[in-house]
């Protein structure tokens, strides 16, 4: 269903795709939202997906619980120096090339 959400409306896809699910008891889920505008566009297709949840877990008495996640938000201010670290991360050899070159990453 997410890969059809997808191809048909990317704007909802993107909200929903950093949404959690956590199974609390036999009948009972959480839902972990971590915006208010992307449970507003969850809500436009969480009628369908529930109903496609259900079938597929053949469960059709699930109660669900929308709770906001807070940590699942990711709000983070990237400099060039946060992004030259992932870069050594993935290649170690950028480091040489810095200290040889003495770049300017303020």
């Amino acid at each position: 269903m997410l890969k059809q959400l997808q191809k048909k409306n990317t704007f909802v896809f993107n909200a929903v795709k950093t949404f959690k699910l956590e199974k609390k008891e036999e009948n009972k889920i959480t839902v972990l939202f971590p915006s208010d505008s992307a449970k507003v566009e969850f809500d436009k297709i969480s009628g369908e997906f529930f109903n496609h949840f259900r079938r597929k877990v053949q469960n059709y008495s699930i109660e669900v619980e929308y709770v906001r996640d807070v940590e699942n938000l990711k709000i983070e201010v990237v400099t060039k120096r946060k992004i030259y670290e992932k870069f050594i991360e993935k290649n170690p050899l950028l480091k040489d090339l810095d200290d040889l070159m003495k770049f300017d990453l303020t």
